[in-house]
């Protein structure tokens, strides 16, 4: 007993180390927000006299509201549009499958692997001829097929661990197809959906290089916001750390209140 709980204390120990070493660069930033730019070149301390004079200047020079709508619409949206794509096909893998679904599943995963400057020249030349540059909808479209292939797979592997017999069952009681999704697949399968959506939403908050490249203003997100901070004349460290906590505390209280669901999503299953 005293081996088993000291080894308890030193797992939790550990596990409040790394947890402190993850979150200590956010930390860092956070504080940072709160010194002027002398005090952030200068001074690494962390204990400091705050001020807000940095956030004043960050809204001063950009409405962040603006841009947070922008992230808002664009990672919502693109989720929803993921989702709608990526049930049935999810579904149709998961209990009609084929000798391809395999190999289809494979390359739709290999498409993640393909460096996102590869295509951006192509993909460039077909928004600006169909008028789709700096817009919401042509970020909703890019972010979702980005997305897309993350949320099947995962979609699939929760629909895989569903049993057979509860579709059949409704199946036999006369129930369509899209009866059957709708009112046996999706209540049952409700946690596992939940977290691809939370992954997904926080997936496009955080992209930048698709935003960087397809937005100039009207469309710009959160994350086109913090580069804007970047200037040739150098790094703004209190304005940039400033407006990297704006832009990323509103997707932190969303994970950190989503928290639970996601893990019961991830484990749906998992336990049999």
């Amino acid at each position: 007993m005293p081996s088993a709980g000291m080894r308890r204390v030193w797992l939790t120990l550990l596990g409040w180390g790394i947890a402190l070493i993850i979150f200590f660069p956010i930390l860092w930033m956070v504080l940072t927000g709160f010194k002027t730019e002398a005090e952030a070149i200068a001074d690494p301390s962390l204990i400091f006299t705050p001020t807000l004079e940095s956030y004043v200047a960050v809204q001063a020079r950009a409405d962040y509201f603006k841009f947070a709508m922008n992230s808002v619409v664009v990672a919502f949206g693109s989720t929803l549009l993921a989702l709608l794509i990526a049930i049935p096909a999810a579904y149709a893998m998961a209990f009609l499958p084929t000798r391809r679904t395999k190999a289809t599943l494979l390359w739709m995963l290999s498409t993640k692997m393909l460096p996102p400057v590869g295509v951006l020249v192509p993909i460039y030349l077909i928004f600006r001829d169909l008028g789709l540059l700096d817009t919401r909808s042509g970020l909703i479209i890019v972010y979702t097929l980005m997305n897309l292939p993350i949320v099947v797979w995962m979609l699939y592997t929760f629909f895989k661990d569903l049993p057979r017999d509860i579709l059949e069952a409704g199946r036999m009681d006369g129930a369509s197809t899209f009866q059957e999704v709708v009112y046996l697949l999706l209540p049952l399968t409700l946690p596992g959906i939940a977290s691809t959506g939370l992954l997904s939403v926080i997936l496009s908050w955080n992209e930048a290089f698709w935003s960087l490249n397809l937005t100039s203003s009207n469309a710009a997100p959160l994350t086109a916001y913090i580069a804007s901070f970047s200037s040739p004349e150098g790094l703004f460290w209190a304005k940039l750390s400033a407006a990297s906590t704006m832009a990323i505390a509103p997707i932190l209280i969303f994970g950190w209140l989503t928290q639970k669901q996601m893990v019961r999503g991830l484990t749906f299953g998992a336990v049999k």
